[in-house]
Parts: C-alpha cells; structure tokens; sequence
C-alpha cells in the first residue's frame, strides 16, 4: 500500500532515507506533531513488569537509534517507543552499504553494527524532553571493540535506568561478532546477574528489564534463554531480533549479509512466538517482533501468547499511518 513520500523516499538511498525520516519526525516534534493519534480506546491498555501501556503495538528498537525523534514518534500512535541499540561509547557500525530494502519482499536488510552516539548524548536528548505519551524503553548494547562486554551492559543499565521506563538487553544482533554468543548460559546467566545488579534506582525500586532474543535459536537455545531469564528476575522476553536465515526471497538483495527483518520473517516469529509461548508456560511475558504488519497480524500475535508487538520494518512499506490503521483494527473502529 503506497503512501504519501514513498515514491520519494525510495529514489534515495536506504540509509539516506532513513535519516530524511528522522529528520522529518524531528522537525513534527518540534511542532506538535499534527498527525497525532486520537485513538484513545482504553479496551486497548495492557499492564506488563508493573508498567501501563496504553496499547500493545511498540515500536521496535533501531529506528530512532539515538532518542532523536521521541515525540513524533509516540505522535504516531505508538503505546511504547524502543530506541537505541546504544553502547557506552559512541561507535560508527560497519562500512556502507549497510542498508537495505527489499522492495519485492517487504523485507530490510541490515548490517548497521551499533552505529549510535553513545549513552551520553542519547540520554541527554531524553533527559530535555517533556513528559511523553506511551511508555519509553532504552535498548543497550555493548561497543564492538569492547574489552569487556558484561560491563558495558552494566553500565548502559545503570546510566539508563534512571531515565527508562524499561531497559532491553539486546545480545541478539547478527552485527557485532561474537555478541549472540552471550544469549548462551552460562554466560547469559552472568551477564543477566550483573544486569539485575545495575538496573536498581536510588529510592530502592528496580527498573523493568526485557531481554531480546534471535529467531535462529533452537529450541534448546530458547528454553535457556527464558529459564536464564527467570532465574535472574527478567521481567519479559521480546522473540525476536532479525534472522541470518534466508527464506526464498524475490530481490537483488536477497544475498546481502545482515539481519533480515519485515514480511519474510513472519512465519518464523510466529514459530519462534509459539515455541516460547509452549516453554514458558505463563513464566515470562513474552513481545513478538517480526512481520507484523496489520492488525490481524498483531492480533494473530496476541492471541498466540504476546502481551505486546512491536513493529519497524512494516512502517518502511506502509508509512507512518500504520499504526493508527492498526490500532483502529486492534479496537473495532
């Protein structure tokens, strides 16, 4: 479905568009964002890790990576904005091309790297803003040539949290060597403790924190990962990051490496949704991620197991108009 600019945004390239859409959603912020929302349906509001949502559809992390355009965001309707993935130091990602999309799939490949300002910067944007309109979580990451990558997550938990309505904890990257490797116990369980140590806030009180997994584990990868999870008090588990695998795609960029988001990952974030919905047995609530696209799709996923969806790679093919299209579909209107 064509909307308002695609045409436009298409002509350039995917990471340059990408940055004219941070601009804009920058610029709405600064006045008042006119396209704002006026669903309001309270049938929509859900309550997950003590935290009112005031309706399920987030939108997922590596959009707004810096906290540059939070107001415009929530303008478009969404109950919880993601942004980041943020390190402690600034970090420029992997040479471009980076980004891509796929127009005959729907689908977006990526291989970014963390490219972000660092912690300081994007928490300082934060800091000046307003009270905002849904719930705001900061994911964090760890710097590529990190010495020590446990603290890194400590310290981004910490400088967080004070500021976060709830942290995520993205080991699943395709983009940085070695991180998945920390979605593993035991090294997922040491990391996790750590985290649960530095997420505490001065008057005693604990910040939510989520923890981001890849489509590509197995089932025994998956069962680590929620009893890691469990064990270490995380508060949700968001399945699923994007996936190195490949199912048959229509585009010349099909063979580019990275992490492959959008309409071609739909079955498997069903699967993978289904698979820790049946293993988690009400432990953990769970977030679905992955070629959500319409709210038969977001509500396909809510009633597989997720308490909430998030969405990103949808918006590249649909526009800014999709999540009040699927928030009136979620509500009846």
């Amino acid at each position: 479905m064509a909307y308002p600019l695609r045409s436009a945004l298409f002509k350039l390239e995917a990471e340059r568009a990408h940055r004219a859409t941070i601009a804009a959603l920058r610029g709405w912020s600064a006045i008042g964002t006119p396209f704002r929302t006026s669903i309001s349906d309270t049938s929509l509001r859900v309550q997950v890790a003590g935290i009112d949502f005031p309706n399920p559809i987030g939108l997922a992390a590596g959009l707004d990576k810096n906290g540059e355009a939070i107001a415009g965001l929530f303008g478009l309707g969404f109950g919880a904005v993601e942004i980041g993935t943020l390190t402690p130091r600034p970090q420029a990602g992997n040479p471009k091309p980076r980004l891509f999309r796929l127009a005959e799939d729907e689908a977006v490949i990526n291989r970014m790297g963390f490219n972000n300002d660092g912690l300081d910067a994007a928490l300082a944007r934060v800091a000046r803003l307003r009270r905002h309109a849904g719930v705001l979580g900061i994911n964090v990451g760890a710097n590529k040539d990190s010495a020590d990558r446990v603290a890194d997550y400590a310290l981004g938990v910490a400088l967080a949290a004070p500021v976060a309505d709830y942290l995520t904890i993205n080991v699943s990257s395709p983009n940085t060597p070695g991180l998945r490797d920390l979605q593993s116990r035991p090294a997922l369980d040491e990391l996790l403790a750590v985290v649960n140590a530095a997420r505490a806030l001065p008057d005693g009180s604990r910040r939510p924190v989520f923890l981001k997994i890849a489509p590509d584990l197995d089932p025994a990868g998956v069962e680590g990962a929620i009893q890691a999870a469990t064990d270490n008090q995380i508060d949700a588990l968001i399945v699923s990051n994007t996936t190195i695998s490949r199912p048959p795609l229509g585009s010349a960029h099909a063979a580019e490496a990275g992490g492959l988001s959008g309409a071609p990952l739909r079955e498997l974030a069903r699967a993978k949704l289904a698979e820790a919905h049946a293993i988690a047995a009400g432990a953990l609530p769970l977030i679905s991620v992955g070629g959500i696209d319409s709210a038969d799709e977001a509500r396909r996923r809510l009633d597989g197991g997720a308490v909430l969806v998030q969405i990103y790679s949808a918006l590249v093919f649909r526009g800014p108009g999709l999540v009040r299209t699927m928030l009136e579909g979620l509500s009846g209107h």
